[in-house]
């Protein structure tokens, strides 16, 4: 059974060895916890010369469920006596949410991913994303951040990064998502939100990966496959197990496909709420002015549906998944090829 522990300092990092925690966090209204599982795997071998920790996450939005099942096999087929350095493994870092099944933790609503870099004095979110801020970013060199589209949007099956500044860090970033081996690569903009986790880590100067692997509050059996192998190998880039980089996808005999939508207007809000009916599916590619989709009216049963119509030509990278759509919510992003910077 997993040790409980109040006080962050009972976690061991260091001694080698494989140990299950849930980290009790108090609740603000009433006395219990939300207890936050973590598993600690520090090798028997030595670690190698410049090899850099590693974390994974799941569950940092409770409704998206392929991260969370691959970083909980992790957590039990990972073993010290293949490993050198350390592993950290968190398979449902807002656990409140996990257990409702939502975005956000119903203790406070507060979505996970919006409250880095945390607060010891804030509300539960926040005093976990301060433990990760904290305990974990500073012994590890590498961070995988893995999500799905919940209920919100649906997405190609991809990993993703920021455009960084620093063009060596976002080099290895790049380097570390096609490790995952996902149909794509998404450079995504970091203006649609603050207090991302990855968006701390890579402030913190990490290699930071996030991904997009399934929708729909389902469990796609591929995206747990690339989430799970592509840890693995993230522990072998960086010299923490041994043996060759893994394919994941035997079928796909090309590398990812790397795309990028950098700016805000990549984004394109739905016009108006009404019923979508999409036209087009997701990682194709499109045309500028095709239509991709209809958003339906039912106030009037006899009106024209509008069409929607890409803004420019590219590949459609995200679109939003239920059929009910409210105004202003991303309705789609079409991303496009990325061109390495001089």
């Amino acid at each position: 059974m997993p040790s409980i522990v109040h006080d962050f300092h009972q976690i061991d990092f260091e001694s080698p060895g494989k140990r299950h925690y849930q980290v009790a966090f108090h609740l603000d209204g009433t006395w219990g916890y939300s207890l936050v599982p973590l598993t600690v795997v520090r090798g028997h071998r030595p670690a190698a010369p410049g090899a850099s920790g590693v974390a994974a996450f799941g569950g940092t939005h409770g409704n998206e469920w392929e991260g969370q099942i691959a970083v909980k096999r992790l957590c039990r087929d990972l073993q010290p006596d293949m490993l050198s350095g350390l592993v950290v493994l968190i398979p449902q870092l807002s656990e409140s949410a996990c257990a409702a099944n939502r975005r956000i933790s119903p203790l406070d609503n507060v979505n996970m991913n919006r409250a880095f870099p945390g607060n010891p004095k804030g509300t539960v979110s926040s005093r976990i994303a301060h433990f990760v801020k904290t305990q974990v970013f500073p012994r590890v060199g590498v961070i995988a951040d893995l999500h799905s589209g919940g209920v919100e949007g649906g997405f190609a099956l991809c990993t993703s990064i920021h455009p960084v500044p620093d063009l060596k860090q976002r080099a290895e970033m790049l380097a570390a998502a096609q490790l995952f081996d996902t149909p794509f690569i998404l450079f995504y903009s970091s203006q649609m939100a603050s207090g991302l986790l990855t968006d701390e880590a890579e402030a913190d100067g990490k290699i930071a990966v996030g991904g997009e692997f399934g929708y729909g509050e389902t469990v796609n059996r591929f995206g747990v496959a690339h989430a799970y192998q592509g840890v693995l190998n993230l522990l072998r880039r960086y010299g923490l197990l041994d043996g060759e980089i893994q394919k994941v996808d035997s079928n796909r005999p090309g590398s990812p496909r790397i795309v990028s939508a950098p700016n805000l207007e990549d984004y394109v809000p739905c016009p108006d709420s009404g019923i979508w009916e999409p036209c087009v599916d997701l990682g194709q590619d499109v045309k500028a002015g095709e239509v991709i989709g209809f958003l339906h009216d039912f106030g009037d049963p006899t009106s024209e549906p509008v069409e929607i119509r890409a803004h420019r030509a590219g590949v459609l990278i995200m679109m939003h998944a239920p059929a009910q759509c409210v105004k202003g919510v991303t309705l789609y992003v079409i991303a496009q090829d990325y061109r390495q910077p001089d």
